[in-house]
């Protein structure tokens, strides 16, 4: 099944217009006709199934034939995770997280973060992308990047936990970290969060973890930390 997204369509549409740029992209490109079926979500758990009633570059028209609502999932995952130095495996992340199951990412700029600038218009495409290709019909929430102490002084819900690689007493994520909870999980960048951060966090009360025996990549541990909590929620 191929999956088209567009945030406007609302569960009582009846019948919905495709901007420009898109109707181009079905005729154009993907060669859709009059009479072909669509399937279409508004990244909200709806799922809308539609026909093509004109298949015009400029303006494509489809008339919704059926609406379901997908399930969510009976967690809530946050990740707040350092851009990377290269962007690449920063859109690497995102598009593993978005296929695995994630609620919300937000870039932190942290002490050793070498990257302080990220493109989220670009982020939004890749987690676009991969949200489609996963045949899911949930849009992951990115928030606007913010500094390590703005976002850590921020009220949170749920089970927090920081992810560092100093020497010091942490728990073993996959033994903290509950089923059916609402999680937010922070990771750092390359050079790590410096010991002030840590302090900060844990007076926040987030509860310091490891993701494992090995040091790994920022990304890496951002999808060892997505995969684990997806893990014990099956």
């Amino acid at each position: 099944m191929q999956l088209f997204y567009n945030p406007n369509i609302a569960p009582d549409t009846i019948q919905f217009s495709f901007p420009k740029d898109e109707s181009r992209h079905i005729v154009k490109v993907l060669r859709k006709k009059t009479g072909d079926q669509l399937n279409i979500t508004n990244g909200k758990g709806y799922l809308f199934e539609a026909e093509l009633t004109i298949a015009d570059q400029k303006n494509c028209v489809v008339n919704i034939l059926k609406t379901t609502h997908q399930a969510p999932k009976d967690y809530q995952l946050h990740l707040a995770v350092a851009p990377t130095k290269m962007n690449d495996r920063y859109e690497w992340f995102l598009e593993k997280a978005t296929e695995i199951g994630i609620t919300s990412i937000t870039p932190i700029i942290c002490d050793h973060s070498e990257r302080k600038v990220v493109k989220i218009e670009r982020f939004d495409k890749i987690i676009q992308s991969a949200m489609k290709q996963s045949l899911s019909c949930y849009y992951p929430v990115l928030n606007d990047p913010i500094s390590f102490k703005d976002y850590i002084n921020q009220d949170f819900s749920g089970d927090l936990f920081i992810a560092h690689c100093e020497d010091t007493d942490k728990k073993s994520l996959k033994f903290q970290a509950l089923p059916k909870k609402e999680i937010t999980i922070l990771i750092g960048p390359e050079g790590d969060f410096s010991v002030k951060e840590i302090k900060m966090a844990i007076q926040n009360k987030f509860i310091p973890v490891t993701l494992g025996e090995t040091r790994l990549r920022t990304e890496t541990a951002a999808i060892v930390a997505c995969h684990s909590i997806a893990f014990i929620n099956e």
